[in-house]
């Protein structure tokens, strides 16, 4: 028996099994549900997603005063962009290794850096600058934030995504809003008021901060086994590519929601501006409502069953939208909204389940991969338009949550695990 367990555990040792190695505290769950660490950087989510909408705000303001084309004011996004999507992956594997407590509000100081730049910006290149701080500081935002939401979970990881992932929501809803009735009728100073709000993010962050670091220390005195999971490399690869695809067909028909649904309702059903904006919102409020459901149902009833219904289940209200009558209209985008959006809080707690000790970087990738796909699916969802008009879109859009039969290949990682 002696030689048959040696032989065993030494099999075990030689074998390239995904063992969480890197970060020991995210398999270590606290006695409870830390809410009010969970709440803070829910708060603080909102904060940073209402500062990202301020740039977009200034286009038009700042195509007039510095006689910007069309080609620079997509490389003010790009360099948004790249700062805040493709350095998301990167921050979390460097957290993964050596966990950074404050670096959460350093990233805050960032942003508030960049609002102040284009505030005060007198130069195109200035403004490029100030752009890549914002997302410079979206980018140490996501992993760590998303890192410590799940520390304090207590074990209930679905909502505690899900309640950090809708202050974001939040602030995408409201950001808009606030730069509308500020920015636009003050002006390009009026960017640096925000700066206070960046402030207000350091703070919370600075104690946030103390939290994790706290809780580094005691996980480090409690012996842990690690997490493995009986799935080959292969299999790894084959669900992240699925989960990966799922987040495109989501994050792409949301973004034919948020950037046309309000010239859809305009040119099919001739209502008032006001009135499409008030139907965006409740698009919105829906889709935050969804994204707070779906992260206890996840937790109840796991997640992969949670994926099943979101990318799927709301296959029947996407295809009749395009020929929905105006009094059915509103409904169904709330039904959308409520069943699509409960899915990425439980797709990024599978995929980090699926990668124990890569947390910073799961929540990096998806998080920087699913903002990528919005902007990049509505550019092309724009040319779309301008060739076919607005309501082929929404025909072509209702067809991906066909994507969602691919969960079919998402393994069961309860019985995977040891």
């Amino acid at each position: 028996m002696y030689n048959r367990s040696a032989t065993a555990r030494d099999r075990a040792q030689k074998e390239p099994a995904l063992t969480d190695t890197l970060a020991a505290p995210a398999r270590l769950a606290p006695e409870r549900t830390v809410y009010a660490v969970i709440l803070a950087v829910s708060f603080c989510h909102l904060l940073n997603d209402v500062m990202q909408s301020l740039l977009a705000a200034l286009y038009p303001m700042l195509k007039g005063d510095y006689g910007l084309d069309f080609w620079q004011i997509g490389l003010l996004t790009l360099a948004f962009q790249v700062t805040a999507s493709l350095l998301q992956p990167l921050v979390g594997i460097v957290a993964d290794k050596r966990p950074m407590p404050y670096s959460l509000s350093a990233g805050m100081g960032s942003t508030m850096i960049g609002l102040l730049l284009l505030a005060t910006a007198g130069t195109y290149p200035l403004l490029l600058l100030g752009a890549a701080f914002v997302g410079l500081g979206s980018a140490i935002f996501h992993p760590e934030s998303s890192r410590v939401a799940r520390l304090a979970s207590g074990g209930r990881y679905g909502l505690a995504q899900a309640l950090f992932q809708v202050g974001g929501n939040f602030g995408t809803a409201i950001g808009p809003l606030l730069a509308a009735f500020i920015v636009v009728p003050r002006g390009q100073g009026s960017v640096a008021w925000f700066s206070v709000a960046a402030m207000i993010g350091m703070v919370i962050l600075w104690r946030v901060g103390g939290w994790y670091s706290a809780y580094q220390k005691r996980a480090a005195s409690r012996p842990s086994a690690p997490m493995t999971l009986d799935l080959s490399r292969r299999r790894v690869m084959l669900t992240l590519a699925v989960l990966i695809v799922l987040v495109f067909s989501k994050h792409v028909y949301l973004a034919s929601i948020s950037s046309y649904y309000t010239f859809y309702v305009i040119e099919k059903f001739n209502v008032s501006v006001q009135e499409s904006q008030v139907l965006l919102f409740v698009f919105l409020g829906a889709a935050a409502a969804g994204t707070i459901l779906g992260g206890p149902i996840g937790d109840r009833f796991g997640s992969k069953t949670v994926i099943w219904f979101s990318i799927l289940g709301v296959l029947p209200f996407t295809l009749a939208l395009p020929y929905a009558s105006y009094a059915w209209t509103p409904v169904l985008t709330i039904m959308i909204g409520l069943i699509l959006s409960s899915a990425f809080p439980q797709i990024v707690v599978f995929a980090q389940e699926l990668l124990p000790g890569r947390v910073g970087m799961v929540a990096g990738l998806f998080f920087g991969f699913a903002f990528g796909l919005g902007g990049l699916g509505a550019a092309v969802l724009g040319i779309v338009a301008d060739v076919k008009g607005i309501g082929y879109v929404y025909t072509v859009c209702s067809f991906l949550p066909l994507l969602g039969l691919l969960t079919i290949f998402l393994p069961n990682l309860k019985n995977a695990r040891r």
